[in-house]
């Protein structure tokens, strides 16, 4: 299995016309025999940034290198046989065709693959062994547990041996008991010749992992000096999407907060002049900027500071 790297990854979408920036400019090294999590909050990117490590979305910028694949420049048939051989995803949902026993779910990979009815059974059976549920390969999913259907999906993830497993939320819909089995299995996966990424809020899986990715932004430092921004005219201090330590209050000049749309215009939201505030959300709750802030056509001064000196500011005036 060789080993993969992300470098400068920006991840955009269009929400409601407007632009969203879950990925902004990550950096990732995942060694081979590693289980890795990607943590965070439900919206912070997790299922994204995995879907484009599946090649299922494509990136707006940055390379995805898997050991001499690179990854976000496969397109055609190249896509395709990446997907189906180097890639075994396992769903939230489990994804599971209801009319199909448990062995010919895993078989169907296999067989798109073009391997034979009998290597196909062989293969799935191996596979669902592997996963102990050699027994239950002639159930259909509706006659097994949660955690035993989320095990199948397991298994045909498993079926063509792919070098990367990548797992979006596999303990959602499972109670404790069940838990126990799948975060056991996926343990046991991340083994040399292959890395295992799931992408979770459960921190049940924590003490497991190899390494762990938090995409949630950063909570925001308590203690910091206030410190005093001065902006030329049409000068942007911080973007839509960026992570967000401080609040900012207006000494002199006017801010222009906007929100970038998906196809590359603006909209204006709102000017705020000289003792006006701006920014405070991001810090306050641990999330990315949700707008844009730039200066208008005339020099801005600044002051920004932390959530605490600004509530204290504000205590202080009123």
């Amino acid at each position: 299995m060789p080993d993969i790297t992300v470098r400068d990854l920006v991840i955009e979408y269009n929400s409601g016309g407007y632009a969203v920036r879950p990925i902004d400019g990550l950096n990732l090294d995942i060694k081979t025999g590693e289980l890795v999590l990607l943590l965070g909050a439900s919206g912070c990117g997790k299922t994204t940034l995995l879907s484009t490590m599946a090649s299922l979305l494509t990136p707006t910028s940055g390379t995805i290198q898997v050991g001499d694949i690179e990854v976000t420049a496969l397109s055609g048939k190249a896509k395709t046989l990446y997907r189906r051989d180097s890639v075994g995803i396992v769903f939230q949902a489990f994804n599971l065709i209801p009319s199909l026993t448990a062995r010919e779910n895993v078989m169907v990979p296999l067989r798109s693959a073009g391997r034979s009815r009998k290597e196909a059974r062989d293969r799935a059976d191996e596979v669902l062994e592997s996963v102990a549920l050699g027994e239950r390969g002639h159930h259909r999913p509706g006659n097994l547990s949660g955690g035993q259907q989320q095990r199948v999906a397991i298994a045909r993830a498993l079926a063509m041996n792919p070098p990367l497993v990548a797992a979006d939320e596999p303990t959602a819909h499972l109670d404790y008991i069940q838990v126990d089995g799948v975060i056991r299995i996926l343990r046991e996966l991340a083994a040399p010749g292959r890395a295992v990424i799931v992408a979770t809020h459960d921190e049940r899986l924590l003490p497991l992992a190899d390494q762990v990715v938090e995409l949630t932004p950063r909570a925001a430092p308590e203690s910091r000096d206030p410190e005093t921004v001065e902006l030329a005219p049409g000068q942007v201090l911080f973007h839509q999407g960026d992570q967000g330590d401080l609040v900012y209050i207006v000494e002199s000049g006017q801010v222009e907060i906007l929100l970038e749309k998906a196809d590359g215009g603006e909209e204006l939201l709102n000017v705020i002049g000289p003792g006006g505030y701006f920014g405070e959300l991001a810090p306050m709750f641990g999330l990315r900027r949700s707008a844009t802030a730039r200066a208008g056509d005339q020099p801005v001064v600044a002051t920004g500071m932390t959530i605490r000196d600004f509530r204290a500011r504000q205590a202080k005036s009123s």
